[in-house]
């Protein structure tokens, strides 16, 4: 199989994993081609623009059952996901298609990749994720299984030292972070949930399907409380969040509706929110995508 790995993802490797990441892009080839044999499978296409930290190849089973086959680099904590999507096991995401993995490689069923929840109108979209996202909280696995996932305070916490490493090198951010990272620690000392979280869950993670409409994929899962999960699709769109004079009126209204259908502490996501948008900013500031983080700021600014 001769493929040229899609642009996004080059890009996202080169400014987050410069080193790794190019090792791990030449080794794809001969990784794709060793996972297709493996598996017996037939190549139809490699999915474009496809994801920011995977390769995801449209494949169908020797029996001819429509497939996906996912590589990610470990970074992306692809045995997380596994254990992830094993433990959901097709309830509200995307179905493991073999029990174990040899070489590290997922063999998802396939939806339909080109058709996202985000295609719909803008409230429908925000009730369909929201429905998906309900379902996958579930109480985490016991045992052994359990350590295969990281909670909500390991991972803020790393983030939590590079917001502010971020915000020494640009002063500007350093309202915003200190705004963020109290939040966070008021927001850790009592958290009201232990549940198995997708992790980076938006729009464009939940995709059309057959045995149900829609359902979600991408998990990068965590241990923790509702309300971080849903901060990431507050911020959804936010290009055009930010383009209307309504921006913040909008936003703050998007919460409310998001909190009350999923019956989740205003406050709560409000400050999960906040974190995660200047997480995102600060970390985008970093690798040279000042658009973003512009974006991203400026939404911040509105909780």
């Amino acid at each position: 199989m001769v493929f040229e790995p899609p642009q996004r993802l080059v890009r996202a490797l080169g400014e987050t994993a410069p080193d790794s990441g190019v090792d791990w892009l030449e080794g794809l080839p001969g990784a794709v081609r060793g996972a297709v044999a493996l598996r017996g499978l037939s190549v139809e296409r490699v999915q474009v623009p496809g994801g920011r930290s995977s390769l995801v190849v449209l494949v169908r089973t020797a029996d001819g059952v429509p497939a996906v086959l996912k590589l990610a680099p470990a970074r992306a904590r692809p045995r997380s996901e596994r254990a992830a999507l094993a433990h959901w096991n097709g309830l509200g995401a995307v179905r493991l298609l073999e029990p174990s993995s040899p070489d590290g490689a997922l063999l998802l069923e396939r939806l339909h990749p080109d058709v996202s929840v985000r295609s719909l109108p803008e409230a429908k979209a925000l009730l369909e994720a929201a429905a998906t996202l309900r379902r996958l909280w579930v109480e985490p696995p016991a045992g052994d299984a359990a350590h295969a996932f990281e909670t909500v305070a390991e991972r803020t916490g790393r983030q939590a030292e590079a917001m502010r490493a971020g915000a020494a090198a640009s002063p500007e951010t350093a309202p915003l972070v200190s705004a963020a990272l109290a939040a966070r620690e008021e927001l850790l000392a009592a958290p009201p949930e232990h549940r198995l979280l997708h992790g980076t869950f938006r729009q464009s993670k939940v995709l059309s399907a057959e045995r149900m409409p829609w359902l979600a994929v991408g998990p990068d899962p965590v241990v923790g409380e509702h309300a971080f999960d849903l901060a990431r699709l507050v911020r959804d769109r936010v290009e055009d969040l930010v383009a209307q004079p309504s921006g913040a009126a909008t936003t703050r209204r998007r919460v409310k509706r998001l909190a009350d259908s999923l019956e989740v502490d205003r406050e709560r996501l409000r400050g999960w929110t906040l974190f995660r948008a200047v997480e995102s900013g600060v970390r985008a500031r970093r690798v040279g995508r000042d658009r973003d983080a512009e974006l991203l700021l400026e939404f911040a600014g509105w909780l």
